[in-house]
């Protein structure tokens, strides 16, 4: 019999769950439900981190920390365990809910606090990222990043989330924006994978989740791509629960985009 790899293991494990529990629910689900934090989850979610938690400690025996947990259960999983899965059973649910056809399913092996291996998966479009620690990110078995060509910041496209921004950022970026134009998609998982294959330039989220960024950091450094944080020379010096990213693919762009979100912060 072969031996498969932890990451062919993995993909495999996503794969099933996206077969079985999430795409025979996409377009036939009939009521969402609220969490505290007002955030929307459907029966799909549920499922799903539910089959990637039976699944996963098979491939690498560690608890499992998703999304769909309470609070005090994702803390004290993260405090008591040099070793975790991190999953969101469906990042851009509120996409998902609605029929819009750009959400995902976020694995991540994560070890002393880092990421040592990234599965992200959009099943509508069947496009598989993954990334493993030294050894570089990929989008369906093609190399990341897709294309070097490197836009003027007056023409690169920009990934924000402004929701999560505070300060004059805000307005700045609406009135003032140093780049050509920007998008906002709905699923900060895919985000990450966007910019680590060249199809948005430049990227600023004010909060991201530890599941919403914990396969897509790996996927964004294994391509060569550069972050900070709003408030941090350093990335992984940002809050665990609510942590902020500036991020860009091109050192250069890099670069300038800090310069100006810090500047106007």
């Amino acid at each position: 019999m072969p031996e498969y790899s932890v990451l062919d293991q993995v993909m495999t494990a996503v794969r099933h769950a996206a077969a079985s529990e999430v795409m025979p629910r996409f377009l036939r689900l009939g009521q969402g439900t609220r969490k505290d934090d007002g955030t929307l989850f459907t029966e799909a979610d549920i499922a799903t981190q539910r089959a990637l938690e039976a699944t996963l400690p098979r491939i690498v025996p560690c608890p499992v920390l998703g999304e769909e947990m309470s609070a005090a259960e994702q803390e004290a999983l993260w405090e008591a365990n040099e070793q975790l899965w991190v999953i969101d059973p469906i990042d851009g649910t509120t996409n998902f809910f609605h029929g819009l056809p750009y959400f995902a399913i976020s694995v991540a092996l994560m070890q002393g606090g880092r990421t040592v291996l990234g599965v992200i998966y959009n099943p509508v479009a069947d496009e598989m990222f993954t990334a493993e620690l030294g050894k570089g990110s990929y989008l369906n078995g093609q190399r990341l990043p897709l294309k070097q060509h490197t836009p003027l910041m007056t023409e690169a496209i920009a990934g924000v989330e402004v929701k999560w921004l505070s300060g004059k950022l805000p307005q700045r970026l609406a009135t003032l924006p140093p780049y050509g134009s920007q998008r906002n998609f709905g699923a900060s998982t895919l985000d990450w994978c966007y910019i680590a294959a060249g199809r948005l330039d430049v990227y600023v989220h004010g909060g991201q989740r530890l599941w919403d960024y914990a396969a897509g950091c790996l996927m964004l450094t294994e391509a060569g791509g550069q972050m900070t944080s709003l408030y941090h020379d350093d990335y992984w010096d940002d809050d665990v629960w609510q942590r902020s990213v500036v991020a860009a693919l091109n050192p250069g762009l890099f670069a300038q985009w800090m310069k100006w979100v810090k500047y106007n912060l």
